[in-house]
């Protein structure tokens, strides 16, 4: 039997160092990428956005992102706030790059990628099998 592929929008809550340089390697890809003609993307450094508290955000959330590739403290925080909410979370760090051995304890989703190619073709396989279950 034939199986039909059904989109499913997504609320994707975006996580990142602050250190990151996320406007041009994280927020300007996402924004340009066809995955946000599917899904909304919650970009937390946002001019609208900043003055959001994740946790309420992650109350509207399907699914947090977290470009992990450097380390964070406030990103921690966004972590365990999603996983205290049942948040699914999945991580991704570039090559070359040791993400924290802390992520297993909120995923076992720890993902790398070569680039923002790579990152934005894994990404959309990931939530590909979220829809399905």
């Amino acid at each position: 039997m034939l199986r039909e592929k059904f989109l499913i929008k997504m609320n994707i809550y975006i996580s990142h160092s602050s250190d990151y340089d996320y406007e041009n390697e994280i927020y300007k890809p996402i924004k340009e990428s066809e995955l946000a003609t599917i899904h909304t993307f919650f970009l937390p450094h946002e001019p609208q956005n900043l003055n959001t508290d994740a946790k309420t955000e992650l109350k509207h959330t399907d699914v947090l992102v977290a470009e992990s590739s450097l380390h964070s403290t406030g990103q921690g925080i966004e972590l365990a706030q999603a996983d205290a909410a049942n948040v699914p979370i999945i991580c991704f760090y570039k090559t070359g790059f040791k993400p924290s051995g802390s992520l297993r304890f909120v995923t076992d989703k720890i993902i790398e990628y070569t680039d923002i190619h790579d990152l934005l073709a894994k990404l959309q396989t990931e939530l590909d099998q979220l829809s399905i279950h």
